[in-house]
């Protein structure tokens, strides 16, 4: 199979880091993004110039543009670029002040955007590309205690699920990576706390405990890098897949109550409309 070409974002660490590493280890390119790059000085050096680690913040729109642009005079061209750069904020909706709630989007989504808007035309001039839009399985569920994380989630996945059908002629896919939970640093030293509310502290006891139960079946990063190959690799890549074996079991349970709801209220939703 000949070699892809990757543009990546946020792989200092993470998704993003494994990603990067595992297709250069098997003859890719790669073109990695990361606000501090000297963080890629190791593979750099194991892996020479099929590595083009650069500095960025992906809410700057003309820095993105500009490292894309960079990206593509290097290589020559852009086969799968991942939108992998973002954190999570925590906080209940509360607690979350403007400046938390608008970096959260900036990054999470905007980001993403800013990244797929300079890809496009490089991907639609040569008649193909993958997108890899990392979503979660907060994309399409929520829980307590990241409602603003689960905002930017949830429009990453209408964004990317109507891109997918604008593209799609030019011989572009799209595809929708929702993990589970996974040892990376999203809850760590990347993540964002609001200031908290006394009146939430039961509230947060319990979402600390959930994270803290989830952390024991926690996935391995490294390992996820198998499945993105084999999803950059197909003839017909998936618009949505999940990492991991907890997401389809709440994604079920999830999508099961919501049919029920609408199915019991659909009168309502008929005499909304004017119906008998």
């Amino acid at each position: 199979m000949a070699s892809k070409t990757w543009f990546i974002t946020g792989t200092s660490r993470g998704f993003g880091r494994e990603w990067a590493s595992a297709a250069l280890k098997r003859g890719d390119r790669v073109a990695g993004t990361a606000r501090d790059p000297s963080t890629l000085d190791d593979l750099a050096q194991e892996h020479g110039d099929t590595l083009l680690p650069m500095a960025l913040d992906v809410t700057d729109r003309e820095a993105v543009f500009d490292a894309v642009r960079r990206a593509h005079e290097r290589f020559g061209r852009l086969d799968v670029v991942v939108n992998n750069a973002g954190y999570g904020q925590f906080g209940m909706v509360e607690e979350l002040s403007e400046q938390d709630a608008r970096e959260q989007i900036e990054t999470n989504l905007f980001g993403a955007l800013w990244v797929t808007q300079a890809a496009l035309p490089f991907l639609r001039e040569q008649g193909s590309g993958h997108f890899l839009q990392v979503s979660s399985i907060g994309g399409i569920s929520a829980f307590p205690g990241i409602g603003m994380y689960h905002a930017s989630k949830w429009g990453l996945e209408g964004l990317s699920q109507a891109l997918a059908q604008e593209v799609k002629g030019f011989g572009i896919n799209v595809t929708l990576i929702e993990p589970g939970g996974f040892s990376t640093d999203w809850g760590g030293s990347s993540a964002r706390h609001a200031e908290a509310l006394d009146a939430y502290r039961e509230a947060h006891e319990a979402s600390q405990q959930r994270r803290a139960h989830g952390a024991q079946s926690a996935g391995d990063p490294t390992a996820s890098a198998e499945a993105v190959m084999r999803i950059v690799d197909a003839e017909e890549p998936p618009l949505r897949v999940f990492f991991g074996s907890a997401p389809l079991g709440i994604a079920e349970q999830d999508y099961d109550s919501r049919l029920a709801t609408w199915r019991e209220w659909q009168p309502v939703s008929e005499l909304a409309q004017g119906g008998s």
